[in-house]
């Protein structure tokens, strides 16, 4: 039975990223610029993928195996945040500096809203009550508040992680495939069905760059991985898991992510695959210095 929804879940999750990402070329909210944005070669590909592949993971999830509560609480979660994700995408303020989990949470410290402090209050605020929905009721008061706060803040953690990876094409798609497979066949969480069906659908077109997740797309993903590191883990893999979404995040304020995958060897050719290669640099033609003597031709 649990094959058969995990099959039904990566089906529905695929026909509905499809299904939605075609709906939204046929008529772009906003319009085709609003949705565009600049990638690291300098050519404009479409942020639609991030709502097709949210609304993906959301009806996979639902229709797949696991737990009811834990289904419900996974498709918030991962729902809400691609849903922050994109208000930020499209009502981000590119006139300020304001970069980096560390400047938005700076800003509203300032009391600054952000649209990226928005994000953050809001994946924070849905990650703790998608927690408290899916996170069951074992042992004692205190000890089911401290499940609940790890297992949110798990799922937001992983929600920011997986987007601030997200620098290149297809590197967010199998970032949180990768993360996932330790809890592959958790008894409490949502099957992968969902993440596999949604990623074959849309790793086409971002690795080859005409599309791409944005951070609606990205931080869907990142919630959903982390809802099923939350909700299937035990609770020291659970402590062990958070301690490393938060290494990592604050690595990411001082360390590029892309430097050390380019530096490591296994990580690099992970990441490569399925991409367009790298453009070959431009041959520069040699000098030619001028022949010191004026009005000299060449000798026989």
């Amino acid at each position: 039975m649990g094959v058969l929804r995990t099959g039904l879940a990566a089906v529905v999750g695929a026909a509905t990223t499809a299904v939605v990402r075609r709906g939204l070329a046929g008529s772009v909210p906003g319009g085709v610029e609003r949705w565009t944005r600049t990638n690291h070669r300098g050519e404009p590909v479409s942020m639609l993928e991030g709502p097709a592949v949210a609304a993906g993971l959301v009806a996979g999830t639902l229709v797949g195996p696991g737990a009811g509560r834990a289904r419900a609480a996974t498709a918030l979660a991962t729902s809400a945040a691609g849903a922050f994700g994109v208000v930020d995408d499209l009502a981000e303020d590119t006139t300020t500096r304001t970069k980096g989990l560390r400047g938005h949470l700076g800003a509203l410290a300032q009391g600054r809203l952000t649209t990226g402090g928005l994000k953050v209050l809001g994946i924070g605020a849905s990650a703790l009550l998608a927690a408290a929905v899916g996170t069951p009721r074992r042992g004692s008061v205190a000890g089911h508040v401290t499940d609940v706060v790890v297992n949110g803040a798990l799922v937001a953690g992983t929600a920011n992680l997986v987007n601030l990876l997200d620098l290149r094409p297809g590197r967010a798609l199998k970032a949180s495939a990768l993360l996932s497979l330790p809890v592959v066949a958790a008894p409490g969480a949502a099957g992968t069905g969902a993440l596999l069906g949604t990623a074959a659908v849309a790793a086409p077109a971002d690795l080859g760059e005409r599309d791409m997740l944005g951070d609606g797309g990205a931080n869907a993903l990142g919630a959903w991985v982390g809802a099923r590191w939350a909700l299937g883990a035990p609770r020291a893999a659970r402590v062990v898991a958070l301690g490393g979404v938060v290494a990592l995040t604050l690595a990411s304020e001082k360390v590029s992510f892309s430097a050390v995958v380019e530096r490591t060897g296994w990580l690099r050719r992970i990441d490569a695959i399925g991409r367009r290669p790298a453009e070959p640099a431009t041959p520069v033609a040699p000098a030619v210095e001028p022949d010191p003597t004026p009005g000299a031709g060449p000798t026989g």
